[in-house]
């Protein structure tokens, strides 16, 4: 039977995040750490998958049915090296490479629209199954608004450790507060945009910090303002977060900087860091693994965790 192999990129979270007339909203941060997600489809209806991606398992069900394919079932494959519980859209991931491979798999592709109606029929979503980055509500689907490709931009994203439920998060009614933080949202956005329409990195990570730091309001980081501070130090063009994570990305202009010296700097002043990825900021949207076999996660992607523990080699680990 038929099998088809994509390659689904996660996120460091979200460039700007809050509600839009009380409608929630991000605009999408997809960088180069990928879920390797291969759909082998098989006679008789079933359907299997690594029992730590239910979520994954039923994107395949409803892909199958929506292609008419009811009577074939198919087996979930998936390697991952983007962490759970952080904010940087594993589970999203996963979905989306469910659905472009069996798509592939069966020769009916689905649009990025039909991806992200699956995708939120299973939980909130990132807007990563779109090209380029997008403004998108990420719990029903009622926005969207294609913002163009990034310009080149890398990210040091830092973990100090701790996780967070995002559909637990997403459960829980904050629209009083978010309604109150729009003003700053609405400025975040509008900076974002703006620089991806010039080409400004400098205007995406004013916008970027904005929204991080007007965010403390709804998930505080305890250590998100010695990091804004720091990284202006070292000369980062700004900070991005997941705003329902525990993820923080240091955003360098690679015109301008290393992003691995950026690593070693704020090692040395953020010894708690439990884990640290070498990330750049991309188009979202699947790749199909065969046409692109050389995009994977390079060697130097991860610098892995902090203070002398191991570091993961090149390419996807099995999560099942």
């Amino acid at each position: 039977m038929p099998e088809a192999t994509v390659l689904a990129p996660g996120s460091c979270g979200e460039l700007v995040q809050g509600t839009i007339d009380g409608i929630p909203f991000h605009i999408s941060c997809p960088v180069d750490l990928f879920s390797r997600v291969t759909v082998e489809l098989l006679p008789g209806g079933s359907v299997s998958g690594p029992p730590e991606c239910p979520k994954a398992v039923d994107a395949l069900q409803a892909a199958l049915s929506r292609n008419g394919n009811c009577g074939l079932g198919g087996r979930l494959r998936i390697g991952s090296p983007i962490p759970r519980s952080k904010g940087m859209a594993s589970s999203t991931a996963d979905i989306l490479g469910a659905v472009a491979a069996a798509g592939l798999a069966t020769g009916d592709t689905a649009a990025p629209e039909d991806m992200a109606r699956i995708a939120l029929s299973i939980e909130p979503s990132d807007g990563t199954m779109f090209p380029g980055v997008v403004l998108f509500d990420h719990r029903e689907g009622r926005l969207l608004k294609p913002l163009g490709a990034p310009p080149p931009l890398d990210i040091v994203a830092l973990d100090f450790g701790g996780r967070v439920d995002t559909v637990e998060f997403n459960q829980a009614d904050r629209s009083t507060l978010l309604r109150s933080l729009e003003h700053h949202t609405a400025e975040a956005a509008a900076l974002v945009e703006a620089g991806i329409r010039q080409g400004d990195v400098t205007l995406i990570g004013e916008g970027a910090t904005l929204s991080a730091l007007s965010h403390q309001a709804v998930l505080h980081k305890e250590n998100l303002e010695r990091v804004v501070a720091v990284s202006r130090e070292a000369g980062a063009v700004g900070v991005c977060v997941a705003h329902s994570g525990t993820v923080v990305g240091v955003m360098v202009d690679p015109r301008k900087g290393s992003r691995q010296e950026m690593a070693r700097f704020l090692q040395a002043r953020f010894p708690g860091i439990s884990h640290l990825f070498l990330l750049s900021l991309i188009e979202g949207g699947y790749r199909n693994h065969k046409e692109e076999e050389d995009v994977a996660v390079r060697p130097d992607n991860q610098a892995g965790q902090a203070s002398g523990q191991k570091r993961h080699g090149p390419g996807p680990r099995p999560s099942g």
